[in-house]
């Protein structure tokens, strides 16, 4: 049955589905609280998701972000006959282009998307569950399209189920650092690009109280966001670029995901790596964790003198041999093709995009999103269309 006709054979209700079909139906919830316990019961070691679908993150950012920009939540539980859910859908649902459109919670500071769910219908889903899935939410909801942007093929070694989608490949590719076990650190980063490190962590060593450490203390964890949120304006400024993290909502969004504690007790929502001293917090990195791979969300480095010896970089060094030492199998850097990820993240992950109709106006509007995102793929790769594109925005700027 093809995705099409599932969707044009629509009936009112939800929909008993053949014994070979594991989803039974659907459940569409408006409303966090009312999704929360469900959410939480699909956030353990017998579900798949990565930390950016964790509730205490999407939640908050929902909450600051996705409230201020229109967003209404629109989450998906997908049951089996017996009701017990094999899939949760984040989503928050939004006008675009004249059409109702449903996506991903989180937005831009999001790296990877993808539903929580069951390991076992992660391995077993096939093309009819999805069918099943996709027709479900049509006949139970006023949603004109799903766009389902950067999703990952796989996680931890589990196929995405939802990747049984037609899809596309993402504007960018995500740069990857992968962690064999047991990997001696030159094998992580080269000893001669370790070499260059330690010799301008030698000028940064002298300082007094000089340290590398995580945030594990609120205390600390805001100490260090006032400082990110007085020098990241200032590195933003210096490069041209738009402050993102003054838009609205953002700050308290990062905020209160980076106070928020994980529900297995390891650490925040958001961790805070730093390198800093006595006088001055000379670094920072944040990012999310799971005992399997640690993604990068947002960094700085000081407006000092000491900015010349690449703090950054040095703390890059440290976090991979931190999370290398925890057995931590893969490192990025965040999407995108900026020249330092690439001193530490040699391969590339594939991501894709999947635009959905669920409509005749979804069918409209997903199509010319999809166009869109090619298009601009096809500018990404191109470096001379590219320099054009950089070169217009400056001037628009």
């Amino acid at each position: 049955m093809t995705m099409a006709a599932a969707i044009e054979g629509q009936t009112v209700g939800t929909r008993t589905w053949p014994n070979a079909i594991r989803v039974a139906g659907v459940d569409i919830f408006h409303d966090l609280a009312a999704a929360e316990a469900t959410w939480r019961s699909l956030e353990t070691s017998q579900h798949s998701y990565t930390p950016y679908q964790r509730f205490d993150f999407l939640a908050n950012w929902q909450r600051q972000v996705g409230e201020r920009e229109g967003l209404r939540p629109f989450i998906v539980v997908a049951h089996d006959s017996e009701r017990r859910p094999l899939l949760l859908l984040p989503l928050a649902a939004e006008s675009r282009l004249g059409a109702n459109c449903a996506s991903f919670m989180g937005g831009k500071h999001a790296t990877f998307n993808m539903a929580l769910c069951d390991k076992d219908f992660a391995v077993n889903a096939t093309e009819a569950d999805v069918t099943a899935l996709i027709s479900s939410i049509a006949e139970r909801s006023r949603v004109d399209a799903l766009v389902l942007c950067q999703q990952p093929l796989r996680w931890q070694d589990l196929p995405n189920p939802l990747a049984l989608l037609p899809h596309q490949p993402s504007v960018n590719d995500c740069p990857l650092l992968q962690i064999e076990p047991g990997a001696e650190p030159a094998a992580l980063i080269s000893n001669s690009f370790r070499r260059r490190l330690k010799g301008k962590e030698r000028k940064l060593e002298p300082l007094p109280g000089y340290r590398y450490h995580v945030a594990s203390e609120s205390a600390d964890v805001c100490r260090l966001l006032d400082w990110f949120f007085r020098v990241k304006p200032q590195r933003m400024a210096e490069q041209k670029l738009p402050d993102v993290f003054a838009e609205p909502g953002v700050e308290q969004f990062i905020r209160s995901a980076c106070l928020a504690p994980r529900a297995d007790g390891k650490g925040y929502a958001i961790d805070i790596h730093a390198l800093e001293c006595d006088e001055e917090v000379i670094a920072i990195f944040a990012g999310v964790s799971d005992g399997h791979r640690f993604s990068m969300m947002f960094n700085t480095y000081t407006m000092s003198a000491n900015s010349k010896f690449s703090p950054g970089l040095i703390l890059m060094r440290d976090i991979i041999d931190r999370h290398a030492g925890q057995n931590y199998r893969a490192f990025d850097l965040g999407i995108g093709s900026d020249e330092y990820k690439r001193l530490f993240c040699k391969d590339d992950e594939a991501i894709v995009d999947s635009f959905i109709p669920l409509s005749l106006r979804g069918k409209a509007a997903a199509g010319a999103l999809s166009a869109i995102s090619r298009a601009k793929r096809a500018v990404k790769h191109n470096p001379a269309l590219f320099e054009i594109a950089q070169n217009l925005r400056s001037m628009f700027r």
